[in-house]
């Protein structure tokens, strides 16, 4: 079928211009494309293709290979430097999400291998995107083996293949082109600074676009080939421009007043390494090729960081969004400042520390280390109380109320008398936002039973396809993992012959960790509602979701209070947004554990069927009170067989154990809120 025209999509016209330059010049690191569904993310980069010069290759050779230059180290070659050559269209190779290892590399035959000696080796993915294009859609949810595949030929321009002792290179130079939704969450940090650009699109928001995007969209299904005609000049002069930049890109100067303008944004912006600066080197000089430029400008350079450095900041994974592009323009600023004022001189400031791998992050001010957090704007535009002393628990006066157990007022503001509270009262109103602390280091919450093979993470142990090698197996069918050399051998001697067979064959069986399903079901009900109690809660909340974002967990977030339960956050990869929810959450009306619990078994029993290879792992946050709806403790056979951590958000010297009483109920691990924090005892 006739592709859809590059030049015919509505708008778009930064994602227009980063895949034109990256044709230009692709050194410049490919793109990433990131928008909500429907925003014609996959049509564009189809459409490239397209437009892209055709390549010479060596005829026969299945690994594209320059007649004018071959690869010594093609495994179809060696070809001499006089091979005739063939002229075909740039390849567009789109990379599947459910792809297999041996898919992407490439197959060796381990059968023949171990039967007759043959080195027989298949080409996958990466040799046939060897100088052409390599589309991976859904980015953000490839599997981490495929990502480390990737990061190895992007970074070496040469795909890898070993297995025991039986080795193939080739040559992999491909122009990385990814597209995602944000919604499902973020690529790996490797795999993202790998992108040379990066561009945000959303759908039209002015109607006469957006319907001129349907007109084109009918108008091309009625007629593909007349609709492909109509834009059939312009697609030619696309593609005319395109070698004429490629030619005009050795021609282009990049002053030294410009080149130090691209170090002084990059510092100003607190870019991790020098990728940055080479990136946005490159792009500038691709950009004024396309413009027909010899010299680089001001503009190019401005330009250029706009599209390469806002994924490349050092920053914390749950900062909220819009923040890249607030510091890249105060970036941006400071290097036009500099420029008019020779003496203003200074280095930035630095840039605050991310988060490591082992889930570091900012100086812990939440609970576990007897620190506060610092104050913080809420919602309503005033600042959190300063919490309360040792003595001002202690003198606050235990009363029983409605539902059987105990509820303490605890004093508002500064100064004002303390107030009853919404559960006494037996109200549904909801109090005014708090504000999260600052994210600290959490212990690791995980399922202690060994999964089956789920999804590739850093939480849970499993089997996988990588890790320690436990044992083997008799494999079904073909060969899925690495085979286990010791067991295969054992089994041919078991036979009573020196030779092995493929049915003699056995893979090795290998544990490691997998990403899990965190479901966050957090008390919202008047007992939380003393801001000072709910900062501590939703710093926990917050420092457990920064946790689940490092070990590519989904998560999930549902809120009881008054009467019922709300599902806040539906089961997402998006951290962010569980971030936004958690922010906007308010308290107030009484307690219904109930219906929270049995909201969450609701929505286990949801994504197990949608996902039953994911395992989910339930974390309560409350202090076990419940003064409205059915006892907790009836739910606990709906929530037979989940993993559930129980935080014990309960305060104060005289304690109930309301929280312990529904973690035995629901065979649940018991964790004060106040040893949540990783070291605290």
């Amino acid at each position: 079928m006739t592709p859809y025209p590059f030049s015919a999509v509505v708008g778009l016209a930064d994602l227009r211009l980063a895949l034109l330059l990256t044709a230009v010049s692709p050194h410049v690191g490919g793109v990433l494309v990131r928008g909500e569904k429907g925003t014609a993310k996959s049509t564009i980069v189809r459409a490239l293709a397209a437009l892209l010069p055709p390549v010479d290759v060596v005829r026969g050779c299945r690994f594209a290979c320059d007649p004018a230059a071959p690869d010594p180290l093609c495994p179809d070659g060696p070809h001499p430097t006089d091979s005739p050559g063939v002229s075909r269209p740039a390849a567009l190779v789109e990379l599947p999400v459910g792809a297999t290892e041996d898919r992407v590399v490439g197959t060796l035959d381990i059968q023949r291998a171990l039967a007759d000696g043959t080195k027989a080796y298949e080409p996958g993915l990466l040799a046939a995107a060897h100088r052409g294009v390599l589309y991976v859609d859904e980015v953000n949810l490839l599997p981490d083996h495929l990502v480390d595949l990737l990061l190895d030929a992007a970074a070496m321009g040469r795909a890898h293949v070993e297995r025991d002792g039986v080795s193939v290179k080739h040559a992999a130079r491909f122009l990385l082109v990814g597209t995602m939704n944000p919604e499902e969450g973020e690529p790996r940090p490797q795999l993202l600074d790998r992108f040379g650009l990066v561009v945000d699109v959303v759908a039209p928001r002015v109607a006469g676009q957006r319907a001129e995007v349907v007109r084109r969209r009918l108008a091309y299904e009625a007629g593909p080939d007349g609709f492909a005609a109509r834009f059939a000049a312009d697609e030619r002069d696309l593609a005319d421009r395109i070698v004429a930049a490629r030619t005009q890109l050795p021609r282009v100067v990049l002053p030294d007043r410009e080149l130090d303008r691209i170090a002084r944004v990059c510092l100003a912006y607190g870019v991790d390494g020098m990728r940055a600066d080479i990136v946005v080197a490159r792009c500038a000089v691709a950009l004024a090729a396309w413009h027909g430029r010899d010299v680089v400008t001001t503009d190019d350079v401005r330009d250029a960081a706009r599209l390469a450095l806002p994924h490349r900041r050092r920053k914390d994974p749950l900062d909220p969004p819009g923040t890249d592009e607030e510091r890249l323009e105060d970036a941006l600023s400071q290097a036009a400042a500099e420029d008019d004022d020779p003496d203003q001189g200074g280095s930035p400031p630095p840039p605050p520390p991310g988060p490591d791998d082992n889930g570091g992050g900012p100086p812990p001010t939440g609970p576990g280390n007897g620190g506060t957090p610092p104050p913080s704007r809420s919602d309503d535009g005033g600042t959190p109380p300063p919490a309360r002393s040792s003595d001002d628990e202690s003198s606050s006066t235990s009363r029983p109320d409605d539902g059987g157990t105990s509820s303490r007022a605890e004093p508002g503001d500064e100064g004002t008398p303390p107030a009853q509270s919404d559960d006494a009262r037996g109200g549904g109103g909801a109090r005014p936002a708090a504000a999260a602390g600052n994210a600290y280091r959490t212990r690791t919450l995980k399922i202690g039973s060994r999964g089956s093979g789920g999804h590739a993470g850093r939480r849970s142990p499993s089997l996988a396809r990588r890790g320690r090698v436990i044992g083997s197996r008799t494999p079904v069918g073909k060969l899925a993992g690495a085979p286990h050399l010791p067991a295969t051998l054992r089994a041919a001697l078991h036979r009573g012959d020196r030779s092995v067979q493929p049915r003699d064959l056995r893979e090795a069986v290998h544990v490691g960790r997998e990403a899990n399903l965190v479901l966050f079901v957090v008390d919202a009900s008047g007992s939380m509602a003393a801001r000072r109690r709910m900062t501590v809660v939703k710093t926990a909340v917050l420092s457990l979701l920064r946790d689940a974002y490092q070990r590519r967990d989904r998560v999930g977030m549902i809120t009881f209070r008054g009467h019922d339960a709300e599902q806040v956050l539906p089961p997402t990869s998006s951290h962010e947004v569980g971030v936004l929810r958690l922010a906007a959450l308010k308290t107030g009306g009484r307690t219904p554990l109930a219906a929270g619990l049995r909201t969450a078994a609701a929505t286990i029993a949801t994504e197990r069927r949608r996902d039953p290879r994911r395992r989910p792992l339930l974390v309560i946050v409350t202090d076990g009170r419940a003064t409205s709806g059915p006892d907790p403790v009836r739910m606990a056979p709906a929530l037979a067989g989940v993993a559930t951590v129980v935080v014990d958000c309960e305060s104060g010297p005289v304690r109930l154990g309301l929280a312990a009483r529904l973690a035995r109920a629901l065979d649940a691990d018991l964790m004060p809120l106040d040893q949540l924090e990783a070291g605290a005892v």
